[in-house]
């Protein structure tokens, strides 16, 4: 060991010890371990810090004292590992430690047992994050101790290890060496004389058989972390990216395989609704019309059954009464002979069967006042029954269907039109999911910062570019600010933060809500501070699902799913969850491209649109299951350059002709253009401006033609042409 001393930390985790600092009685007692004169030649006396019983605080102290330049040897903490439900210690700490270390966890949990049965209460974590060694103790000052006490000769030698120190110099004493230096005595076997007769009189192929089982690996390599592991520095970075090239059907294909279905809610019914889709069919639960309503202003008759009866409505008759479509009682019933003033929307009187139009009638007289009409003369005989009428529930009869599962509330008014006359008080809809965009890079300023640009500092366009974008598709975001790629913790705790519904990036609110799902920025290339991959694959336990796309702009596009438990609650009996992180490149063009590419599928598959048919067979684009953008075929107005290996999905303006109808499209910009501003160089964010389209190039050598019909994905409005 070096003449330096070892650094130690000590996180108190208790809601009492939080509020009141003098109730802590296991901080001094651990201190007291450290300090004792048998060890003040190793240890530096250690650093106290209480926090409550709350995983992001543990986290984020834990990280605090692992991740910097001036990290500590060993990190200790004390209290949360019983099984209390605010006990979650052993949950925080866990998902941050790189290399698990059973056997310190199995010399406390042996030494406890040898005092008390109830030892094996404490659930107890041991592991290395970086070069820091984490110990989980119990809470109990005295318990706390003894559990430090079994293993604070041998920590020493963990501890440098894990900083780095040469293992071969190490052991090259042996292990009896080792044991002198830690003050511990060697473990006795149990039946010494047995072992040692055992071993002298079995063959060779004996003990092969017996004694050693034969090597065999349990993970499979697809199971490993294939992304940069950062503790191992830029000299052991991959050189290229270990991530298959997926084409984009692929890699659409496993989204919406890997996005979940949809969660359904109970809604009342308001214009809130715009942008759901329905759950469960709705049925009418009144009738529209519910009476007998004209169709015009006029009056009402008692037109004859047939011509052959003699009777007729041809002639001059009495103003019985008057009929207005307001909410107020039933007109009296009309009687032979008369008629009755009757306006559009209002119920008929009792008896009446049809109504005249006013324009073939005229004012005979008036009452004696002259404010009323007496008597009016109807100038046409072929006036039949039902005629001007709407009959009770011809417009929605009650009980039928008026909307199904997989309806999407459009902003046409229609749907919510529907559900509001026919006395529909409430809906089941699809759930919409809640999404979070960080962007991540030390050099991101707030587009918003007013101060000037020094050094390679950028303006952060992505955030604010794709918030935009995701709020005029009608989800909800969340802003989760910026995320520094160092220290490396920075984006661990940020992306935690955000399933947990707590941001700590810079420009985000604290208390933020949980999201269903994340976008990234920036992060995801082969450079030695691009985290992204190694932080959801080592530090989140995720799953990268994919990690490059053969496509242009937006090549290192990455796609991964990551645990989460809801509750922190451990009593509760829940199944993990998993959410989707959708990692885009930090070039502002590319991060839009793949948004609209990539994320918009999946958030349709998440808010049910498409529910009404199967999720099973998704093809090119998702437009199987109706996701994503639209479709359609337009004709270049000018030939646009392919590339060789990869699909392009190029800006462009679709415009609709006037005369015929037909589609053109035409480039944001051409690389080499004058005045094309770099084209559709995967930085130029300009060539998205005033775009409505994406066109896509499939590989190739030359180009295409003027004239040619392309596909084109509609990612606005077609605009009205010439």
């Amino acid at each position: 060991m070096s003449g330096s001393k070892l650094r130690a930390a000590v996180l108190i985790v208790s809601d009492t010890a939080s509020r009141d600092a003098a109730s802590d009685k296991a901080g001094p007692a651990l201190t007291a371990v450290f300090t004792a004169e048998e060890r003040s030649n190793t240890w530096e006396a250690p650093v106290v810090k209480v926090v409550p019983d709350n995983v992001l605080d543990i986290q984020r102290a834990i990280c605090q004292w692992a991740d910097g330049e001036e990290y500590f040897n060993l990190i200790i903490t004390s209290g949360g590992t019983g099984f209390a439900i605010k006990d979650n210690t052993p949950e925080a700490v866990s998902p941050l430690i790189h290399r698990h270390a059973p056997g310190l966890v199995h010399g406390m949990l042996a030494a406890s047992l040898n005092i008390t049965p109830f030892a094996m209460m404490s659930r107890p974590v041991a592991g290395v994050r970086n070069k820091s060694l984490i110990v989980t103790l119990p809470g109990s000052p005295k318990g706390a101790k003894e559990n430090l006490e079994s293993i604070i000769n041998l920590i020493p030698h963990a501890c440098i290890q894990a900083a780095g120190a040469n293992s071969r110099a190490i052991h090259a004493g042996g292990v009896k060496k080792l044991e002198a230096e830690a003050g511990v005595s060697p473990v006795q076997p149990s039946n010494a004389n047995h072992h040692h007769h055992h071993h002298h009189h079995h063959s060779h192929a004996h003990n092969h058989a017996h004694g050693h089982a034969i090597p065999k690996p349990h993970t499979s390599p697809e199971d490993r972390p294939r992304s940069n592991d950062p503790n191992a520095g830029p000299t052991r970075r991959h050189r290229s990216s270990p991530y298959p090239m997926l084409s984009v059907d692929e890699a659409l294909k496993i989204i919406v395989e890997e996005t979940p279905n949809p969660s359904i809610i109970e809604v009342p019914v308001t214009t809130d609704l715009v942008g759901s889709v329905i759950a469960e069919d709705v049925y009418a639960g009144e009738a529209v019309p519910a009476y007998r309503a004209s169709i015009v202003d006029g009056y009402a008759v008692i037109a004859p059954e047939s011509p052959s009866s003699g009777a007729s409505t041809k002639g001059i008759f009495p103003v019985a009464s008057v009929s207005h479509a307001q909410a107020s009682s039933m007109p009296p019933p009309l009687e032979p002979g008369t008629i009755a003033r009757i306006t559009t929307g209002a119920p008929l009187p009792p008896n009446a069967n049809a109504v005249v139009m006013v324009e073939d009638t005229v004012l005979v007289s008036t009452t004696p006042d002259g404010t009323e009409e007496a008597t009016v003369e109807i100038l046409t005989g072929d006036i039949k029954p039902g005629e001007n009428v709407r009959e009770p529930g011809s417009d929605v009869a009650l009980g039928s269907k008026i909307l199904q599962k997989g309806d999407l509330i459009s902003a046409v008014g229609g749907e919510i039109g529907l559900l509001a006359s026919t006395g529909t008080k409430t809906v089941k809809i699809f759930n919409k999911p809640r999404v979070g965009v960080l962007s991540t890079g030390d050099e991101l300023v707030p587009h918003d910062d007013p101060r000037t640009l020094t050094g390679g500092q950028i303006r952060d366009s992505n955030r604010p570019s794709l918030i935009s974008c995701l709020r005029s598709w009608g989800f909800e975001t969340v802003d989760l600010g910026i995320a520094r790629d160092t220290p490396a913790s920075e984006l661990e705790q940020a992306l935690r933060g955000a399933l947990r519904g707590i941001s700590t990036a810079a420009g985000a609110g604290g208390n933020i809500g949980g999201v269903d799902v994340i976008i990234t920025t920036g992060g995801v290339s082969m450079g030695e501070l691009d985290l992204l991959k190694p932080t959801i694959e080592r530090s989140l336990g995720g799953t990268i699902h994919f990690g490059r796309v053969s496509m242009k702009p937006g090549k290192p596009t990455t796609f991964a799913t990551v645990p989460f438990k809801p509750s922190s609650d451990d009593s509760a009996q829940q199944e993990r969850e998993k959410r989707l992180i959708f990692a885009l490149p930090g070039n502002p063009a590319s991060a839009l491209v793949t948004l609209h590419l990539f994320v918009l599928p999946s958030l349709h598959k998440l808010m049910g649109l498409g529910s009404s048919r199967s999720h099973s067979a998704a093809n090119a684009h998702a437009r199987a299951n109706n996701l994503g953008l639209p479709l359609v075929s337009a004709v270049l107005t000018h030939a646009i350059p392919l590339d060789p290996k990869r699909t392009e999905y190029h800006r462009a303006i679709v415009t609709a002709s006037r005369s015929d109808g037909r589609l053109s499209a035409t480039s944001t910009g051409l690389s080499g253009d004058p005045g094309a501003s770099s084209g559709q160089r995967s930085s130029r964010v300009g060539s998205l401006a005033k775009a409505n389209a994406l066109l896509v190039l499939p590989p190739g050598e030359g180009k295409i033609e003027k004239g040619q019909l392309v596909e084109a994905l509609l990612m606005a409005p077609v605009v009205s042409g010439e």
